[in-house]
Formats: structure tokens, C-alpha cells, sequence
């Protein structure tokens, strides 16, 4: 059963780079046909999909995130980091990191989640 744990600062100027890292447990990030996503939900706002990474490495960002948005991965650590730059009040959210394979879930709807992460961006 892959688990998922997001970490990082519940609180980034406006401006400055969002980072968070997503923890992965009960699976590698390099098993075949695995995607390991970002989402996240604004306040009063649905989901948004902002990006994944594949177990190749490759990476794939939704258009409305494309330009300030980098998703990397620590294979060293099973790990998989968003970058977000550029902050604006606009990107406080609950932050999730989730994850789906080739046979069950898919970018919509993936089928592992973290429980989410609190970032705010205020000054």
C-alpha cells in the first residue's frame, strides 16, 4: 500500500518560492507505470491539478501552472519536491501530493493521497 506524507513551510512571503516534499512509503518512485502528482485546493475553490512527475522522471504541468512550477524527485530518498515561485497570496491552499498506476486511478483522480499540507502566503 503506497503512502504519501507532504512536509514543508506552512508559511511563505509573497514572492518567494513555495517548496514542499512529498514522502513516499510502501513503494518506489521508479516502479513502473507510476505518476506522482500535485494538487492542491484554495480556500472555498476546488481542486486544482498542478502537475505530476512519472517513474521515468518525466514531468507534465497543467497549463495555468506552466512557467513558475518544477516538479523534481530525490530517488535517493523516494522523494518528489514541488517548487511554485512567485508566490502571491492567490497560491495559499491545502497542498496535496497523490499518486495513481497504470491500472487503477489517473490524473483526475488519482488513487493514493497524502492528507495534505496548510500553506498560506502572507506577509
Amino acid at each position: 500500500q503506497v503512502q504519501l506524507q507532504e512536509s514543508g513551510p506552512g508559511l511563505v512571503k509573497p514572492s518567494q518560492t513555495l517548496a514542499l516534499t512529498c514522502t513516499v512509503s510502501g513503494g518506489s518512485i521508479t516502479t513502473n507505470y507510476y505518476y506522482w502528482s500535485w494538487i492542491r485546493q484554495p480556500p472555498g475553490k476546488g481542486l486544482e491539478r498542478i502537475g505530476y512527475i512519472d517513474y521515468r522522471g518525466s514531468t507534465y504541468y497543467s497549463p495555468s501552472f506552466k512557467g513558475r512550477t518544477s516538479i523534481s524527485r530525490d530517488t535517493s530518498k523516494n522523494q518528489f519536491i514541488l517548487q511554485l515561485s512567485s508566490v502571491t497570496p492567490e497560491d495559499t491552499a491545502v497542498y496535496y501530493c497523490a499518486s495513481w498506476d497504470g491500472y487503477s486511478g489517473n490524473y483526475e483522480s488519482p488513487r493514493y493521497w497524502g492528507q495534505g499540507t496548510q500553506v498560506t502566503v502572507s506577509s
